[in-house]
């Protein structure tokens, strides 16, 4: 599509309406910046345009800066530890501030594996491996994951041992302290849209300060970001000698970090996504409304009820009556969201619901929980956002084994993932929460013991927040271990693990709507 022809498709009008509607401003913006970035950007130029577009497979991604300009001399893009890396190497402006796995892959292969991204403490499958040793990269470049090596706890309620361990670094003793690290491979979470955040990092450990509260939010938030990064530098960045809680280049990240707002902005098929009275992109997503508890499903919300109509983005696109191409991707997508916020599903073994004290509660029932209804928004309950408001870790089943699942729900929805290679664990001594509260210690399997490996709680095995949704198509592979290497893939796992029954058209629908966001 010409550059042209796309502003026609994103309703541009005169210069008069341009500055009555911000939105058709922000189009303007991102017009723009897409022909500056394609003629090589300004003159002397040293950042990042507010709204840049990054093309990817569905169309582009942008981000809103409430700053202005991204500054890339800040502390956010600089190396300050031992191996090169700034966050910025594993949270690209082009992935949504995540790591694609195709960008990961494209990085060795234009480096020969000499990005700082591959430093062998963790962006290798062990410590062990050489630089450049492409197959011992290979959880790195195929999927864009890091190992994460966490301390087993010393005070827990199970036993661990390794079942499979496909690169001999699974459970090693730390050469220093002698404490046994479980490696586990987790994707980068994005460092953009935090402002909606309930907890920090996959498994909580970075949330020392409760995001509960709309009191307490923003300093609370502030002070946990500002913990994680110095974590981050510390452990990814290996600094030496450490950086320390007062450090006066953490504010300058956090700060940088909480004015990003990023989306999917333009899509192929159905154009600009704030078209025609839509409410996709960047500029809008910066205005949304957000609290603790917002749209809570059991009620904890101190403004009101539940709704499952979570997601309005693409309303006005449902009545279009256009027979173009536009018009037709414009409806599909506008299905799409409202299959996410209404059709049901069968919500049933899932830690953290079904074994739930209020939600036993709240369906009038003792635990656990045999099934509960719900749809999509039910879990992806904030608004136009789609993570969860409250600090509620789940076991959906992404964590566990195909080869030794026992639950015929989780084993179909497995086999439509395409799983990468990496360590299972056996835990003995847990009961199991769906059984009767009489029945012995059982054994299970798990690539990722999830939460348990922060509290040593076996209620805690498997579970792990929900991720914002916004800006998917950018970030390919999906889910916390990049289990899912498209969106087709997740669509067709969560039809079979909660027994949506969709048509191949609903599929077709849910994935243009997830491509949206």
């Amino acid at each position: 599509m010409s550059r042209i022809s796309f502003l026609r498709t994103g309703g541009m009008a005169s210069l008069s309406t341009l500055r009555r509607h911000p939105r058709r401003r922000a189009l303007l913006a991102f017009a723009l910046v897409t022909v500056l970035a394609g003629a090589g950007g300004a003159a002397g130029f040293s950042g990042i345009f507010n709204l840049q577009p990054f093309a990817d497979p569905s169309g582009f991604v942008a981000t809103y800066n409430a700053n202005g300009i991204i500054d890339t001399s800040s502390t956010f893009f600089q190396s300050l530890g031992t191996n090169g890396r700034s966050c910025a190497t594993c949270h690209q402006p082009s992935d949504a501030f995540g790591l694609s796995g195709a960008h990961a892959q494209a990085r060795f292969s234009a480096t020969s594996g000499a990005d700082p991204l591959f430093a062998a403490f963790d962006g290798a499958n062990c410590a062990t491996v050489a630089s450049g040793d492409a197959a011992g990269h290979s959880l790195a470049t195929s999927r864009g994951l890091i190992r994460v090596g966490l301390s087993l706890p010393t005070k827990r309620e199970f036993d661990i041992n390794v079942v499979h361990d496909p690169y001999g670094c699974a459970m090693v003793p730390d050469p220093a302290s002698g404490q046994m690290i479980v490696s586990v491979y987790r994707r980068p979470l994005p460092t953009t849209n935090l402002s909606f955040l309930s907890t920090v990092m996959f498994d909580g450990r970075e949330t020392g300060m409760p995001l509960n509260s709309a009191a307490t939010f923003q300093a609370n938030l502030i002070a946990d970001l500002t913990h994680q990064a110095m974590d981050a530098t510390n452990g990814h960045a290996q600094a030496n000698p450490p950086l320390l809680i007062t450090d006066s280049r953490l504010p300058q990240m956090v700060s940088l970090e909480l004015g990003f707002s990023t989306a999917q902005i333009f899509d192929n098929a159905a154009g600009y996504l704030a078209a025609r009275n839509a409410q996709g992109g960047p500029v809008e997503l910066s205005g949304q409304q957000y609290h603790p508890r917002i749209n809570d499903v059991l009620g904890a919300d101190p403004a009101g009820p539940f709704n499952p109509d979570a997601f309005t983005i693409f309303n006005p696109w449902q009545s279009l009556q256009g027979s173009d191409s536009f018009d037709q991707a414009r409806r599909a997508i506008a299905a799409g969201q409202k299959l996410f916020n209404s059709h049901p599903l069968n919500i049933t073994n899932v830690r953290g619901i079904n074994d739930n004290p209020a939600v036993a509660s709240a369906v009038g029932t003792t635990l656990p929980v045999a099934s509960f209804m719900g749809t999509c928004t039910t879990c992806h309950d904030t608004p136009n956002v789609g993570d969860h408001s409250v600090a509620l870790p789940l076991d959906i089943g992404t964590s566990h084994s195909l080869t030794y699942e026992m639950d015929p729900a989780i084993a179909a929805a497995l086999a439509q993932l395409s799983f990468p290679d990496v360590p299972v664990y056996q835990i003995t001594k847990c009961p199991d929460p769906f059984g009767s509260a009489t029945n012995p210690p059982t054994s299970f399997y798990t690539t990722d013991p999830g939460k348990a490996l922060i509290s040593g709680l076996c209620s805690d095995f498997n579970r792990g927040k929900g991720p914002i949704l916004r800006g998917l198509a950018a970030r390919a592979p999906y889910f916390h271990n990049g289990a899912a290497r498209n969106l087709t893939e997740i669509v067709n796992f969560y039809n079979l693990r909660f027994q949506m029954d969709l048509t191949d058209q609903e599929k077709a629908e849910l994935v243009a709507f997830l491509n949206s966001l």
